[in-house]
């Protein structure tokens, strides 16, 4: 089977959505601004990772994305 290429247009829109989920649902659970967790969020560990199409982490769902950036913010 040939592997599918994905445009990066397409893996920036869905990168840009998981966030727009992920801080949605922080926002909603903390009662924070949105503006406030996406700024947090692009600096953490895990928005880095997220922009890292080689991590695949783009791949997987909002609620293990929170899940992750919840984890890193525990150690923090």
């Amino acid at each position: 089977m040939a592997e599918v290429t994905i445009p990066k247009e397409k893996i920036n829109y869905t990168i840009d959505l998981l966030i727009t989920m992920v801080t949605d649902e922080i926002a909603e659970e903390t009662g924070r601004d949105r503006k406030e967790i996406l700024t947090d969020f692009l600096c953490s560990k895990t928005g880095k990772a997220l922009y890292d199409e080689k991590t695949k982490l783009w791949c997987n769902g909002p609620a293990y994305i929170t899940e992750l950036y919840k984890e890193e913010l525990e150690k923090s």
